[in-house]
């Protein structure tokens, strides 16, 4: 066992600090006026908040059963610990910065709910006037849980894991808060633009690959990936396994963003599936045009862009609308890594052609289909003769991208100034999961003895 030093420390001194701060918050009195609630909205956004929690485990399955064997643990840990840091860091500041009250549309002051103050005894969100205050934060905290462990997927097998806790710290407070703010707040300069991201096409998804993007030409790449070695992923039935959880969980994330049980929760819905259904079946089919064999793995990347795409979008278009955009994403994603791989860039997981590429896709044809047939709160497209939303749709974009790459990269490169980022070279070789975390994934198969009797083997070769 190493000896502790100070910064080995510092992670349990801040949380012990706050765990003190919260003895001296004040309990107050729940919001009174509950005649402004209804329990069917309640109820539904109860259940959303729940299914998008269930994403993050869900993205721990789909990573990990990517990676190589000796970096399973380690990168399902990466991701699965956001659901207890980011969910602190949200309580203490991060709500406050993307939903407290705003300094000239650009980001929340944060003493407005620190520590969740006034958050059980607010008003409601004026954007959800039927569910309570605390809610409403409950349900946006699991948007913010997810995106930060999205990035997990660029720099897996080679990252630091106190490094990458101390990166999803960073990024929840310094990229995800203001462009929450922007895009969600009704003060916020993307707001008051008029550019429509209904569940998080540039809060989550372009965010998190614009970052993803950062990470990995930061870390530079792995020793595998410099002598071009094919490994295979560790476990395919896990990536099914967190495909499925992600796609169940998505209802909640997009049909959960009308904020209501109503009809627009029901073309969210709708809308979601049909886009994930197009793309994951477009990937496999373009990948047999190709020349490949239809696999496992291309429907599920396929289905998660089209996932991503359809994030903005589910809202404001209409059903049929929403085939196209799962279809065209999944094609130009597929030609994105197809083409990165062809490059030095070292993005382990594909996580900006498919979350970043697949955000930017989905940003735009909100822009083209958006219609006010499907959600009087948002607008017609260019589609439909306004090209003056497809022009705010690129504005935003190009803000978003611009912002995420840049400051996502300037915490890599304070990080690694601080601490060092990416592991040794011998510890990248041994694996993460032995180097950082002490543990093993071993799988096992099962074999018939000369006594017919059934014997578990572990394979333990790379």
């Amino acid at each position: 066992m190493k000896k502790s030093s100070f910064q080995d420390y510092l992670p349990f001194i801040f949380l012990a600090i706050v765990a003190v701060i919260g003895i001296f918050i004040p309990a107050l009195p729940n919001f009174s006026d509950v005649s402004k609630y209804n329990t069917a909205d309640i109820a539904w956004i109860l259940v959303a908040s729940s299914l998008v929690f269930l994403m993050t485990p869900g993205l721990s399955f789909f990573y990990g059963g990517m990676v190589n064997r000796k970096n399973v643990i380690s990168t399902m840990m990466q991701s699965f610990i956001a659901t207890g840091l980011i969910s602190i860091v949200w309580i203490v500041v991060g709500f406050s910065l993307a939903f407290g009250k705003s300094y000239h549309g650009i980001i929340g002051d944060p003493s407005t709910f620190f520590m969740f103050n006034n958050v059980g005894s607010g008003a409601p969100w004026s954007l959800a006037p039927t569910i309570p205050l605390l809610l409403f934060a409950l349900f946006q905290m699991k948007f913010a849980i997810i995106t930060p462990a999205l990035v997990v997927g660029a720099v897996a097998e080679r990252i630091r894991f106190t490094s990458y806790v101390l990166f999803m710290v960073l990024f929840s407070l310094l990229v995800y808060a203001p462009i929450a703010h922007w895009t969600w707040h009704p003060e916020g300069i993307l707001f008051k633009l008029g550019v429509l991201d209904f569940a998080g096409g540039t809060v989550v998804h372009i965010s998190a690959g614009c970052a993803a993007l950062a990470g990995a030409l930061v870390l530079k790449r792995r020793k595998d990936h410099i002598e071009k070695k094919e490994l295979q992923p560790a476990n395919i039935p896990f990536v099914l396994l967190g495909t499925g959880l992600l796609w169940f969980g998505w209802f909640g994330f997009n049909a959960g963003s009308a904020l209501g049980a109503n009809a627009l929760a029901a073309t969210a819905f709708a809308t979601t599936n049909t886009a994930t259904a197009a793309a994951g079946l477009s990937w496999v089919f373009f990948d047999v045009i190709r020349g490949r064999k239809p696999s496992a793995l291309g429907f599920c990347i396929g289905a998660v862009v089209g996932l991503v795409a359809i994030t903005p979008a589910a809202g404001y278009v209409a059903i049929p609308q929403s085939i196209f955009i799962g279809f065209i994403a999944s094609i130009i994603s597929n030609m994105a890594v197809h083409w990165k791989s062809k490059t030095s860039i070292d993005d382990t997981l594909d996580v900006f052609p498919c979350h970043g590429l697949g955000g930017m896709v989905g940003m735009l044809l909100t822009g083209i289909f958006a219609t006010k047939a499907m959600n009087e709160g948002g607008n017609n497209g260019w589609f439909y003769g306004n090209f003056e939303l497809f022009r705010n749709q690129v504005l935003g974009l190009l803000l978003v991208v611009a912002y995420s790459f840049t400051v996502s990269y300037a915490i890599f490169k304070l990080i690694n100034f601080i601490h060092p980022l990416r592991v040794s070279e011998d510890e990248e070789a041994l694996g993460l999961d032995v180097t950082q975390h002490n543990e093993h994934y071993h799988p096992a198969m099962m074999s018939v003895t000369d006594t017919g009797s059934l014997k578990e083997e572990e394979l333990i070769h790379s």
